[in-house]
Order: structure tokens, then sequence, then C-alpha cells
């Protein structure tokens, strides 16, 4: 390469140029200039320093605001007078540069522990700032403990870009901001990545590291068991956490916080509360409706994103019905940012040197530092206090002798003599001198004098403690872990990110990989619910809900809260059930629909369900009744005795119609499977009147008709229950709760009684039974009534227990006083 140069004199004369050509190496020159940019950008820009954790931009700004007194207990002010400020005195780069570091000090959602208070739009993860002259800034109460005690010589202090000001050359930094708030920057051929981690946590480390220089990497991890995403989400597999704490390199997956949720009663919904870092919502969005429309995600039908300012990130994925939302979850995390990759790369500068550190020798660098920090500050305060213990003794002796003083000053001819003469006197010092020659007339009091020699004391004691910490090692570490216990309880917030040492697998799962042939990994769940046996059941609280399998419904012991079960149908997650109303109306349900309750062990709360109202809707007036499956023939009992054996003929292309034809002001009050001859059908009435019969006594009917005489009633009385009981069932029993017609529901608990099934002979259809309970004074009605698999159990209708007499009592006999009224009856489940 040549480089030329010529020159021409001026005027119109044509003289010969002069050349003078100088070769020079391209290689070198291009080597040079590269190591020259690299080097600016490596130690000037992109690179955080490990002993306060920021970059030179980053610490100049923080400086400038301190500087400029934007404390937070002052206002805000434009961020574009900072960034002015900053451009103009000490960062010799762009506006954007600045305004852009800036920024992220202030989004809570970037750092940890947001180092600036920032007011108006400082953008979100997925949109940029409003202009700096739009937006007001201020320093936060945790970036005071950063510029603490500039002004004590704790750290030394370079020129600026153009020789006219100074600016820290690292600040001090009460907190290891490093590993508190991350980094990241790409340098010339590295770049750095670090992640959050909690204060308390960090601090706690620190603090061991500093009574226990020694400690392993094994003692901190105790401390800081891993990072802290101010976005908070999940951490699964701490295997790569554990390598980067080592060797300063590694990484794990960050999975968003997402709870399978009821959105309504036949909708089931993803909802996710929290992301990953530095993932937003709009981006989630925008990859899921890519994928759903690609064909990559199925069983998806919608997604809404419900964020506010109040409740926070809310994002609902509406799932289709017949998908296992935990698989859906799982093709979420394959398609989707909702799991995303953080890889950690702990390259800062030590010394001025880029290195990468690993946990522990961070702490280490920062530990020093610190201790360095606190060490120069009290050797600061230390040479103030005996400069003022200096001035304090020369003014002491000045005021025990303050007559001849003045006289010395005053037959002075110049100050310069004065101080001389002072200084031979009394033996003062120059600076002792000159204070004296200062002194003003109203320090010359008795009070004064006082003063002093306290302040004399107490400073001598101050300089004694100050001494006494320069001179013991161990002394100045307890002050530094002091002061850090300090800023985590002040400033110190709970754990945000869960952390997995790996990903949860059902039972079921973890099973087939354990297997032969497993090859010890999970096996993928279906995506699509199997076809499973089940169970669909109404509570009387009027909950519907289904079971995950069709294990045994077994009693497991009383319970303090529980839910009477209505009606428990034997069906499959992918069947069809029917819904019997008390107008005699059928409905057609997918039991697929319904809220799945977790596995259960006995008796549950249907806690899980969703009310009845919610998930069929029923005409003005009327109730459900019950449950039925729709592959048998069933038996329906109305409140006029009316019986009905229905043969399963129901139409295919309706979701309702009616089973039974109902007379005038007639309802239908039970309804059950009656596919066998020989099961008992049991009528109760009001008026304490109880039938039973075989079922083969009516003959099955087609839907439209109107069923035959069932009981035989007294004028006013009614059916209160009708039900079955299968045959030769020795644990059936009869419940009755006597009460008054006249008292409200509720209000008066009423007499109970529990009698063997077997007690009642079976009669005749169409007369008129049997007495089943004898009313006493006071009584002249049933409250409720029930047959059926014991040992019965009771609850009001908001499902809480109630008890029931323990013994049977006689077939005709009354009832004893209940405490508190029953409103729901159902069976023990023992027996599916």
């Amino acid at each position: 390469m040549a480089r030329r140069q010529s020159s021409a004199p001026a005027g119109d004369a044509v003289q010969d140029y002069t050349e003078n050509i100088v070769d020079i190496d391209v290689t070198s020159e291009m080597e040079g200039s590269f190591l020259e940019y690299a080097y600016s950008v490596i130690y000037s820009r992109a690179l955080p320093d490990a002993r306060d954790g920021l970059k030179p931009v980053q610490r100049r700004i923080l400086y400038m605001m301190s500087e400029m007194g934007l404390r937070p207990d002052r206002g805000h002010v434009k961020s574009a007078r900072v960034v002015g400020e900053v451009m103009g005195k000490l960062h010799p780069h762009g506006d954007t540069a600045i305004y852009d570091a800036m920024v992220r000090m202030a989004q809570d959602f970037s750092l940890r522990l947001p180092l600036i208070d920032g007011h108006g739009n400082f953008g979100s993860l997925d949109d940029g700032p409003a202009a700096p002259r739009y937006t007001e800034a201020r320093l936060a109460a945790a970036a005071l403990t950063l510029t603490d005690h500039l002004d004590e010589d704790v750290v030394d202090f370079v020129p600026n870009y153009d020789n006219q000001l100074t600016q820290p050359d690292v600040l001090p930094a009460a907190f290891p901001n490093l590993l508190v708030n991350g980094a990241t920057g790409i340098a010339v051929g590295m770049a750095t990545n670090m992640a959050p981690h909690n204060l308390v946590e960090v601090i706690s480390a620190a603090r061991h590291l500093i009574a226990n220089p020694d400690a392993t990497l094994e003692d901190i991890m105790r401390f800081v068991p891993g990072p802290d995403l101010p976005t908070g989400g999940r951490i699964v597999g701490l295997d790569g956490i554990r390598d980067a704490y080592a060797t300063g390199r590694g990484s794990f997956k960050t999975r968003a916080k997402v709870e399978v949720e009821q959105l309504s009663a036949r909708r089931t919904g993803l909802v996710v509360t929290e992301l990953p870092y530095m993932v937003g919502p709009e981006k989630v969005i925008e990859k899921i409706k890519d994928a759903v429309n690609g064909k990559k995600l199925t069983g998806i039908s919608d997604i809404v994103d419900l964020t506010d300012r109040k409740h926070g990130l809310r994002l609902v994925i509406e799932l289709k019905n017949g998908f296992n939302p935990n698989a859906v979850l799982q093709q979420l995390y394959r398609y989707s940012p909702m799991e995303d990759s953080f890889g950690i790369n702990n390259v800062t500068l030590v010394d001025g040197q880029p290195q990468t550190l690993g946990l522990v020798q961070l702490l280490s660098v920062y530990v020093d530092h610190r201790i360095n920090v606190v060490r120069r500050r009290t050797a600061f305060r230390l040479e103030k206090k005996k400069d003022r213990l200096h001035l304090v003794e020369g003014l002491l002796i000045a005021i025990v002798d303050i007559d001849e003083v003045i006289q010395i000053i005053r037959s002075s001819d110049e100050v310069a003599a004065a101080r001389e003469r002072l200084m031979s006197i009394y033996d003062l010092t120059e600076i002792q001198a000159n204070y004296i020659l200062e002194l003003r007339l109203r320090q010359l009091t008795k009070y004064s004098r006082i003063e002093l020699e306290k302040e004399q004391d107490q400073l001598k004691l101050e300089i004694a403690e100050l001494e006494a910490i320069l001179a013991s090692d161990q002394r100045l570490r307890e002050l530094v872990s002091d002061e850090l216990a300090e800023i985590a309880e002040k400033y110190g917030t709970p754990r945000r990110t869960v952390l997995l040492e790996s990903e949860a697998v059902s039972p079921t799962v973890a099973a087939l990989a354990a297997a032969p042939g497993g090859k010890g990994k999970a096996a993928p769940l279906a995506l699509e619910i199997a076809d499973d046996p089940c169970w669909a059941i109404l509570s009387a609280s009027g909950q519907i809900a289904r079971t995950s399998n069709q294990e045994p419904l077994a009693e497991a012991g009383p319970r303090s809260k529980h839910d009477v079960f209505r009606s428990v149908v034997k069906t499959s997650a992918r069947g069809e059930i029917a819904a019997v109303t008390s107008l005699g109306r059928m409905l057609r349900l997918q039991v697929m629909d319904m809220p799945v309750l977790p596995p259960m062990s006995g008796l549950p709360n249907l806690a899980g369900g969703v009310p009845a109202k919610d998930f069929i809707t029923l005409l003005k007036g009327e109730t459900l009744v019950a449950f039925a499956p729709l592959d048998t023939v069933l038996a329906i009992g109305t409140a006029q005795g009316i019986v009905k054996r229905v043969q399963p003929d129901y139409p295919l292309n309706r979701e309702d119609w009616e089973v039974i034809a109902l007379k005038d002001k007639d309802t239908v009050v039970g309804i059950e499977p009656a596919g066998a001859d020989d099961v008992d059908l049991v009528f109760l009435t009001r008026q304490a009147q109880l039938l039973r019969f075989a079922a083969g006594s009516v003959r099955p009917q087609g839907r439209t008709a109107g069923g035959m005489a069932g009981i035989k009633l007294a004028a006013g009385d009614q059916v209160l229950f009708f039900g079955t009981v299968a045959p030769g069932d020795d644990a059936a029993v009869v419940v009755t709760v006597s009460g008054t017609d006249g008292a409200l529901p509720g209000t008066a608990p009423g007499a109970g009684k529990v009698t063997a099934f077997a007690e009642y002979p079976a009669k005749g259809r169409a007369t008129a039974g049997v007495r089943a309970h004898r009313f006493l004074k006071g009584e002249d009605t049933l409250l409720i009534a029930w047959a059926g698999h014991g040992p019965a159990k009771a609850s009001s209708l908001a499902g809480v227990a109630r008890s029931l007499p323990q013994e049977h009592g006689r077939r005709d006999g009354s009832g004893i006083p209940l405490s508190q009224a029953v409103e729901a009856i159902g069976p023990s489940l023992s027996w599916a």
C-alpha cells in the first residue's frame, strides 16, 4: 500500500507536482487499527467491571445523576437532561447508547433490582421506550448504595475524555450488583451474558465468604442455589447452573408459569402468569398463532391477553374439548417461547483484563473490592477526625487564655506576626494558629468551651474505634459483613423464580420409562384425551364433575366437610350421559366437557367441580334431578306417584327431549337405572309412607308415554323420594327426618331415624305401602327421606357434613332429635 502526498502552489502558472509516497504494509495497518478498536470496545463499552458490575456508560449515568442531586426524595427530571449531561461531560458517544443504557436500568423486567426510578413510558418486553424528551427519571433508592461515600476517597478518580473533569474509575458498590442484576454485552471476539440473582441470597453468600475465605462452591451454593429472574418463571434442570458456577459457562432452561384452569363450565384453558426472562407476551402470542396455522400445535381454540397493570401478566390459552391440557402444554414448550434457554457466560473485567469467572471468583473479587472501599473510607474518616481533634485542642488552648490571645493579636502589626507569636507562645501548629485567628466572638462563651471539651472526648473515642478497625482485619471484615446485612434487610425481596431439579413426570409416565425397553426416557403424553373409564358425578350442592379414572369411590373415614353424591354414573371420558330435570326433560351431556377431579381416595369435597346451573341451561322453575346413563332402562318416579320404566330409544340428532309425559303440576322426583326386573323400586312420601315393589311389575314404555300408577297417595300427600335398591343388598337403609311443614327450611333440625331396608315388606304396585316413620307431637311431615346402600351420608346443601343416628330404629318408630338440619342424603360408595 502507498500513501500519496502532493501539493501545488496557487496561481495560474503550471508547475511540477512533488510527490511523497510512503509504503505501508496493509496487514500491519489493519491489525493495528483493529486492535485499537477491539481494545476500546472491550474496555470502554461492552464488558462490566467485576467490582461494581457496571459498564462505563452505566457507571457514568449513575455518577452524573448523583452529582445532579437526582435523589429518590426529589422530583424527576427529563431524561433528555440526564442524557445531555452524561454525553457532554463524561461519555463521548451518541445519545442513543446513553439513553438505551439508562432505560434498561429503569426496567423492573430487565434488572432484579432497578437502579433508576423512571416516570413515563420506559418500554416493555414487546415495545421500546418513549423518546427521552417524554420520559423523566431519578435515582432509585438502591442506586444510592452504589454511589455512597464517593467524597471520602473510597475509589480512584480518572480524567474524563477531554481531561477537563474527573470521574470514578469504579463505584463503591454496597452490594454485589453484577450478580444481582446480571449483565449482557457483545465485545470484539467475546461476549458476556450473566443471569440476575436474588439480593438476599447473594449477600448471604458474600457474608459467608467474608467469614470463611476458603469456602468451596458447594458451600456458596447453599446460599445461591440458582438465578432469580425478574419475571419469575421456572428453571428446569440445575446441572447447567452448577457448570456455570464452577467454570463461568453453562446454560439452563426457563419455562413459563402455567396453571390449568376451568375457564367456564365447558371450557378448559392454560393460564400463563409468568414468562421466561426477556420474553414478551406479544412474541408468545405471535409464535403460538404461527405454530397453530402451521399445524405444529393442535388443541388450541383461542389465545387472549388479559394483562393489565393491576393484575400483571395473564395469557389465557383456550383449549378445544377432548385434548389433554398437559400434553398441549408440552407442545407449547416445544414450539413457542414459553420455554427458552439462557446461556451463562461470565466474562467480566478484572484489573482491566477480561476473564471468565465462576461464582466463587465473582464473589471474591467483589468482597475484596468492598473491603478495600471500607478500609479507604475508614482511613479517610480517621484523618478527618484527627484533623478536627487537632483544631479543637488548639481552640481549647486559646479559650483558656483568651484575654492573652486577644492581646497578642491586637498588639501584632500584621496577621503573619500574630500567627508566629501564637505558635511560639502556646506551642501551636500553623493550622491551629490560623484557625484561632479566624475565631468568632460567639465561640468565646463558657458553653462553647463545654461543647468543645465534649467534642474532644467524642473525637478521641471515634479515633480509637477507627484505628481499631484499621488495625484488625477481622474487625474490618465484620464491618463489611454488617453493612451488607443492612442492605439485604432494606432492599431484599422473596425469590421469584422456582428451581426444579428436573421436569416433573407423572407416575404412569415414569413407570413406562423405567420399564424394560423404556430406555429411561419419559414417553410423551397423549395429546387427545383417551376414552378411559370414569365416573360422572352430580352432588347435592349442585356441583358437576368427572373423575380421572374409574377407581372405586370407597369410603375413607369421616370428614369434617364433604359433598353428598346425588348421582354417580359409570361412563367413559368420551362418552355421553343424560341429565334429567324436574319437568321430565332429558338433556344429552358430553362427559369430556366436565371438569376433571384429581384421583380420589374416599368421599371427596367437590371443590374442583362447576355449578350445574353454569353447565346446563334450565327453564324457569326447572331443577336438575339426576344424571342417568343412556344405554339402559331407567325407572322414573314423580311427585304424584307415577312410575315409568323407559326404553333407551332416544333420538340421536337432538340434544334434549321429553322422557315422560307429565300430568299438570306433576314433577319428576327421581330417576335410577332399572334394567333388571328384580330391582326394588322405592317410593317415600311426605306422610311417611314407604312402598317397595319389583321393577318387573312395571312394563318398559317409550319415551313419550306417561307411565302408570306407582304408589297410592292419601289426600294431600306427595312423593318425597323415588329410587332403587339392588336385590339382596343387606346394607341398604332407609333414612327419614320428620318435622313440621310450617317451619322455614333449615331452621328446625327435626328428628331423624335410620332403619334397615329389609324391615320394610314388599307390596304391590299402586298400593299405599307401609308406615316408615311415626310422628310425634308437633310433627306432621317428613322433611327429607332417602333409601339406598348404606351407611348413609348426610350434609347441608352447602356440602357441610351432618350427623345421623348411629343405631337403627324400628320401621314404624319415631326419630331422634338432630343437632343440625339435614338437607341432603346420599349413599356410601363402597358398592361402586
